[in-house]
């Protein structure tokens, strides 16, 4: 996961509404490895699972979204973007 728990304890210091939310999703991803990205819907069910292996994932009530990039045959995770939802919509998911 790299640098992702900084960029995350930063956004959430930033956003304390996010501190719980991205606290537990760090957590529960760090040991995970997901194979598929059915793997992930069935964790993560309200969450989307786009193109070029990126996932959005909804924070905090969809206020703030989380985009990772997960590299299934190595079991690594990579953050791409973590801002509001109006950010959001200015970046390309993909």
């Amino acid at each position: 996961m790299g640098n992702c728990q900084k960029i995350l304890l930063i956004f959430w210091t930033r956003y304390p509404d996010t501190q719980q939310t991205l606290s537990s999703w760090y957590d529960e991803v760090v040991g995970t490895n997901w194979q598929t990205p059915n793997k992930i819907k069935h964790q993560y069910k309200s969450d989307s699972v786009v193109g070029k292996n990126r996932v959005v994932f909804n924070i905090a009530g969809n206020k703030y979204r989380l985009i990772v990039a997960i590299a299934y045959q190595f079991g690594a995770i990579y953050m791409k973007f973590v801002g509001t939802h109006q950010e959001y919509d200015k970046v390309d998911v993909l």
